[in-house]
């Protein structure tokens, strides 16, 4: 089952009540004052001296960046059909692209802390374990609402040691309207969120070893970009050819993370001077 509503949880436990609230924007707001909370907590924790104010000025830009980000590849991944009606992709309640959203709201609040003078590497160490977990609480909102993030049909039975609602699922009633037929497809919103919840279980062990300013979030594009990439193995999304290859635009992406995750943690390895 999904539940597009919140009204719809609220039903399913038996309270009948009007609350028209959607529960993928509702998850989304809980990830983003999480993660801010998280984020501020540690750049505290880091800069001591930093102006309390500045963290939460940056987490509102780059979450209010990363959500016209997140729409802008959601476009570009499907441009046939924004441009078959441009009206209805615009004001879908669906359609984000989380890696969209993290390039485009990181890089607003890495130009806001330029404009500020405040030390880059350092406030995206701090923003590092708060980004994933605020990922894990995200995917929550996909699986509650069935926004269309699932995988590709399962076509075997699940293994004797897998409960059959976390192998497949049919998304009954989701607010993307596709019916989905038994026994139904891969949960990958909830692989995900448990992928993304153990990455920020690591990030939040080592944050506290040393290296030099920059190496965690390093840390964090590796997990990031291993954990989409093996996910978008049994994903639903639009491919490109490359090199004679099908592949996903978030395969694309989350490549150029682990790339770009490995060569700042090799250069960032060295202890934080003290």
């Amino acid at each position: 089952m999904a539940f597009p509503e919140l009204e719809d949880v609220l039903r399913a436990i038996g309270i009948d009540i009007w609350l028209p609230i959607p529960m993928f924007g509702l998850m989304v707001g809980i990830a983003f004052f999480t993660g801010k909370w998280l984020a501020t907590k540690e750049a505290r924790r880091i800069m001591p001296a930093l102006d309390p104010e500045f963290m939460n000025n940056a987490c509102l830009y780059g979450f209010l960046a990363g959500l016209l980000g997140a729409r802008l590849f959601h476009i570009l991944e499907y441009p046939g059909e924004f441009l078959a009606d441009p009206k209805a992709m615009l004001l879908s309640r669906g359609g984000f692209t989380i890696f969209g959203g993290l390039i485009v709201g990181s890089l607003t609040a890495a130009w806001y802390a330029r404009r500020k003078g405040a030390p880059i590497p350092l406030l995206l160490d701090a923003a590092a374990p708060g980004l994933m977990l605020a990922y894990a609480i995200g995917r929550i909102g996909c699986q509650i609402s069935g926004d269309g993030d699932w995988g590709i049909a399962v076509t075997s039975p699940a293994p004797a040691w897998l409960p059959d609602w976390l192998w497949a699922q049919t998304y009954a009633g989701n607010i993307a309207h596709v019916s989905i037929p038994a026994p139904g497809v891969y949960p990958t919103p909830i692989y995900e969120t448990i992928m993304s919840t153990l990455a920020f279980a690591i990030l939040w062990r080592v944050r506290r070893q040393s290296h030099a300013p920059g190496w965690l979030f390093g840390l964090y594009l590796l997990l990031a970009g291993v954990e989409r990439f093996l996910v978008e193995l049994i994903r639903v999304n639009s491919t490109y050819s490359l090199f004679g290859l099908a592949v996903t635009q978030a395969q694309l992406i989350s490549t150029g993370c682990i790339v770009a995750g490995l060569v700042v943690m090799w250069r960032r390895a060295a202890p934080r001077p003290a």
